[in-house]
Parts: C-alpha cells; sequence; structure tokens
C-alpha cells in the first residue's frame, strides 16, 4: 500500500546519493541556485568523501519557506544514483515519500518499500543513446536527472537556462549538451508520472536581499576588507578554499591600477609551523598577515602560537575545525577545537577566539579578528566549521562600513617616540593593560629585542621570579580585558522560560529552530549563542539566571561546557551536555529530543 504525502509548498526536503568524481557538483549546484532564485529560503549541505573519487557522496537540499536553515533528518525525496548505497538511501525516505532512480538497470526486490513511491528513469540509457562520448554520458547523466528534477518539483526551467547561459556563455558545446540533457529527464518525468510532486515549489519573494555564499569565501573577502596584504599557508581540508577565495579576490582587487603589479603576497609554507612562523614574522614587520588551517594545523602551531602571545605580536588564524582526533574525518563538521584553539600552546596561554554562526558572520568577524589582534597585540583565532565553512547558506547581503577605520592599536610611529625619552617594549600600558609596540626600520629609538624567552616589562632577559610574573600577570589581565570587545552573545529570551539553551556557531541553526518547537509545545527556553572568548560578563550572568542550562556542542568532551566551568564561577551541576559528534551537521529533530528526554 502506497501512503500519499500530504500537498506541501516550500517546505520540504531531499537528498541526492551519488558516487564523487561523477560530476554530480555541478547538477546539485544547478538545482540549488535555481530554488535561491525563485526567491525560496534553501540551504544545502554537501556530505562528501575525504578521498577524489569513487566513494558515495550525498547533497541535501531543504527548502523551509520559514528560512529554517539546519539539517534534515529525513527526506520526502531521495534521488538514488548509487548503487552501493541504495538500501541505506531508501531507508531514509520518509513514509509516503518518494525514490527517483536510474531504471536502466531493475532495482532488486528486496530494495521495495511499500510505503513509498518509485520513479524510475533510464537516465544512463538516455544518455547512451544521445551523447557519444564515455566521460560525457557520466557528466550528462547527472544534468538529466536535474531535468526530472525540475519537473518533479516545479523548478521556473527559465530560472535554469538562464543559470546555463551565465555559467557556460563562452563555450557553447557545453551549453547545449547540458541543455539537452535537461530537456531529457525534463520530458521523460512529465510524460511518464505525475508532476508536479504532493511537495513542490512555488516562487517567493524571500531572498531579494540575501545572498548565496559559503563560509569560507565570506571570511576570505573579509580578510581583504579587513586589510590583509600577506597571508602564508599550506593546504588542508576543509580550509584550502579560504585561501583559494583570498587569491582570488586579491588578483582582482590589489593590483596596482597603472603598473599591474600585486600589492600582496601569498606563500604556500612547507608546513603549517612555517606559515604560522610567516605570518608571526610579517605581523610584527606591520602587514596585516592571516592564515587558515584545520585542527591538524592547530595543533602543529601550538608553540608558535605561543611565542606570539608572550612576545605579545598580532597574529589571525581562521580554523574551520573538522572531525578528529589525528586525521579523522577530514570531510566532516565537529567542534572539537575549541579547548586546543582557546588555550593553544605550552605554558600559561589564553587566545582570543570568536565563533561565527554563518558565512555573514565569518564576512564580519574575519574583519574584527585583525582589529582585535592589533588592539591586543595577540594571537587571534576565528573558529568555523566544515559546514560553516564549505556548504552553500543563504544569508543576509554582506554590507561593509564604507567609514571603517583599522584599529591598528597602540603603535608608535617616529613622531610619537621623539615624545617620550625611552622606549620599553612592555612597560606603560594602557587601562586594557596593552603596552605600545613598534614596527622595525621605523626608528632606532623604537628597537628592541623580540624573544620568546623569560623577559621582564623592559623588554629585557630575566629569570627573576617577580619581574617574570609581573609580564604574566599583565597578560592575563590583558585577556580578561579583551571580553568587553569580542562579539558579545545573542540572546533571546521567551516568556515563562524553565531553563536556558547555550551554543556556539554551527549549532545556531538547529537550536533556534528547536527553540521554536519547544516553545510551541509549551516549553519556553532561553537562548544564548556565544560569539566570542574571554566570555562577556554576560555570559556567567545568563547562566546565573537559569536553574539549569543545556549546553548543546558538537564534540565528545564537552569542551564548551569545560570551557564554562573553568572561566566562570557557575557551578558544573547547573549546566546539562547534549553532544554531537557523528560528524553530520546537527538537526533541530536531535536537540529537541534529547531535551525531552533530559527533562521528562
Amino acid at each position: 500500500m502506497h501512503y500519499i504525502a500530504p500537498s506541501r509548498v516550500n517546505d520540504f526536503a531531499f537528498k541526492l546519493a551519488n558516487v564523487n568524481g561523477t560530476g554530480s557538483a555541478s547538477a546539485n549546484g544547478l538545482v540549488m541556485q535555481a530554488i535561491f532564485r525563485m526567491g525560496i529560503p534553501v540551504c544545502g549541505k554537501n556530505l562528501f568523501p575525504s578521498n577524489i573519487q569513487g566513494l558515495p557522496t550525498w547533497y541535501e537540499i531543504r527548502v523551509n519557506k520559514q528560512g529554517y536553515a539546519a539539517r534534515a533528518p529525513e527526506y520526502d525525496l531521495m534521488v538514488a544514483m548509487n548503487g552501493q548505497t541504495y538500501k541505506r538511501d531508501i531507508k531514509e525516505v520518509r513514509s509516503g515519500g518518494y525514490l527517483m532512480y536510474d531504471s536502466s538497470w531493475p532495482l532488486d526486490p528486496d530494495l521495495l518499500r511499500d510505503d513509498i513511491h518509485y520513479i524510475g528513469i533510464p537516465l544512463a540509457e538516455m544518455c547512451t543513446a544521445q551523447f557519444g562520448e564515455p566521460r560525457e554520458r557520466i557528466l550528462m547523466k547527472n544534468i538529466a536527472y536535474a531535468g526530472a528534477l525540475c519537473a518533479a518539483l516545479d523548478i521556473d526551467m527559465d530560472v535554469v537556462n538562464a543559470l546555463l547561459d551565465e555559467k557556460y556563455s563562452a563555450k557553447k558545446a557545453l551549453r547545449d549538451s547540458n541543455s539537452k540533457a535537461l530537456q531529457l529527464g525534463y520530458q521523460f518525468a512529465k510524460q511518464n508520472f505525475d508532476c508536479p510532486l504532493p511537495f513542490r515549489l512555488e516562487k517567493m519573494d524571500a531572498n531579494s536581499d540575501k545572498i548565496l555564499i559559503d563560509g569560507n569565501t565570506a571570511a576570505a573577502l573579509g580578510c581583504v576588507y579587513a586589510g590583509a596584504t600577506v597571508a602564508a599557508w599550506y593546504p588542508i581540508t576543509p580550509a584550502t578554499s579560504v585561501m583559494d577565495a583570498f587569491k582570488a579576490f586579491c588578483e582582482k582587487y590589489r593590483k596596482d591600477p597603472e603598473t599591474g603589479d600585486n600589492n600582496y603576497l601569498i606563500l604556500q609554507a612547507e608546513d603549517e609551523l612555517a606559515a604560522i612562523g610567516m605570518v608571526i614574522g610579517a605581523s610584527w614587520n606591520g602587514a596585516r598577515c592571516f592564515t587558515s588551517t584545520a585542527g591538524p594545523g592547530i595543533s602543529l602551531m601550538s608553540e608558535l602560537l605561543g611565542l606570539a602571545y608572550y612576545a605579545e605580536i598580532p597574529a589571525v588564524v581562521i580554523d574551520v575545525q573538522r572531525v578528529g582526533p589525528s586525521t579523522g574525518m577530514p570531510t566532516r563538521t565537529q567542534q572539537a577545537d575549541l579547548l586546543t584553539c582557546a588555550y593553544a600552546s605550552h605554558g600559561d596561554t589564553k587566545h582570543i577566539l570568536l565563533f561565527p554562526a554563518n558565512p555573514n558572520e565569518c564576512f564580519h568577524m574575519a574583519i574584527q579578528a585583525f582589529d582585535l589582534a592589533e588592539q591586543f597585540q595577540t594571537p587571534v583565532l576565528m573558529l568555523s566549521d566544515l559546514d560553516i565553512g564549505m556548504n552553500d547558506w543563504v544569508v543576509d547581503r554582506l554590507r561593509f562600513n564604507e567609514s571603517y577605520q583599522p584599529n591598528r592599536g597602540r603603535v608608535l610611529d617616529s613622531e610619537a617616540l621623539k615624545k617620550i625619552p625611552k622606549f620599553q617594549r612592555y612597560n606603560n600600558e594602557d587601562e586594557n593593560f596593552v603596552a605600545a609596540r613598534t614596527l622595525p626600520g621605523v626608528d632606532s629609538k623604537g628597537s628592541y629585542f623580540v624573544r620568546g624567552s623569560g623577559h621582564n616589562k623592559f623588554g629585557g632577559y630575566t629569570e627573576i621570579p617577580e619581574e617574570y610574573q609581573e609580564v604574566m600577570d599583565r597578560l592575563l589581565k590583558k585577556h580578561s580585558a579583551s571580553a568587553k570587545f569580542v562579539p558579545p552573545p545573542v540572546i533571546e529570551k521567551r516568556e515563562g522560560a524553565r531553563f536556558g539553551i547555550i551554543a556556539i556557531g554551527g549549532c545556531d541553526p538547529a537550536v533556534k529552530e528547536a527553540h521554536d518547537i519547544l516553545t510551541e509545545r509549551g516549553i519556553p527556553a532561553d537562548y544564548m549563542r556565544i560569539c566570542g572568548f574571554p566570555f562577556p560578563d554576560s555570559v556567567e550572568k545568563f547562566l546565573e539566571e537559569h536553574p539549569f542550562t543545556f549546553i548543546v556542542e558538537q564534540n565528545r568532551d564537552a569542551q564548551l561546557k569545560a570551557l564554562l566551568t573553568l572561566e566562570t564561577g557557575i557551578a558544573k551541576d547547573k549546566m546539562k551536555s547534549l553532544l554531537f559528534y557523528s560528524g553530520f551537521p546537527l538537526s533541530a529533530s536531535h536537540v529537541v529530543d534529547q531535551i525531552l528526554k533530559e527533562i521528562a
């Protein structure tokens, strides 16, 4: 017996199962962009393997007219293009849902469910008949299923054709072959099935002031707007595209208009140790410089991050977190670098951390990272994650304050040095416990010896306990003072709240949706998303206001809860952990189910 799915407009999810290396990304991207161009809120999650080709890959698209962007837990439609994962893929279709598959080969009877509908389209047969080259047949088969999706979901073909025109404006042959494949799938679906399906798309105007962008591209653009001119890096998944995008932006916007000379420098180092060393050197020399990396890179950079902390040199690190430990799962998402980054290096160190929750915040927080690094003369690490960094997000259009002036902190030029009797690098701190620095070559009066060994407030070497402790105490006070300058937490309160919920970064879409679901069920709560470390006073105040608070995070060891326990005066038993660390982006249902279980 087939169960009929209820009719729904702009509120459903579907998943595309394929094989890595077959060109499915182009077809999936085409569908995603077309839905966005129709003005409908949409989000895409790319779940891909860490090898080059041959392993299963999935792309999930959720359409939600209310704008919810968390991962969907089950799917109304599955496009099953990988025989190796048929059993798993069919299992994930909700009752009453649909399975679209390549009927060039029959389905095993064991895979049939009586509560879902099957849409068989002979994609391989059609493409073999219409295209000559073997590789072209594989690629066009994916475009053909995109055409079938256009018919099944009522995707505007004018929008799709416009996208093809844009993409292949200089390649007529590719434009024609893509259009041909698209029509093959579209016409077959129209002629053989009831289209559109009970769940379908309808044009909206929800994206008029939105853009479709990934967090790594947005972070790179933020670095450009912050005035970064130097970058050093070593390739690593999932952070490589940060530097790819930065390079592309620099090639366009960082060239001398008259000579064509580059006004930027990007260095691919031999490893992450060298990369952070280059960043520290360039930053000490006065350039705005950064590196992008992931967990394994942070581990390697730790010693030199301690040097920058102790010698008080600005440095910006963009950490796009992935699953660990060790190599872990490089193409899965997690929030497990929190404690590593907060206390990176041996000895007593504490760093400023920023936690963007979407690509829009990646852009703005990248700019803030440079200002904070120079204002406090210390490393600043922005912790994104793979979900934010590499997936497609619909966010508010990026807006830049044209009156922005970089905060270079306390930097003494030659004129300022003339007005003081003697320059002492770590003496005469301001109200935020930051001493003035100089840039090399400005004036001989401002020269000093940069050292990572024990030094006193005058910059001289010391092993005298009191002199060493004086510098270390000031560094701690300086870190604490930065709490007033990191982005404040985002707090949403509900009348009659029974408890609190806290999260950071990529958990936000799922927790926001779960927050609404709980309220609708008569279980109101207050929600706070922490945006920076050290924690502003409002974080501890939120914890104090609630009898207990759920700490939602994507790691096994409750690292955010541990950091809150270490850095606030709140009793550990007032915080209850909700931990998710499978490597997949979080769904609202996971959060709701766990909270209901805890409060039952």
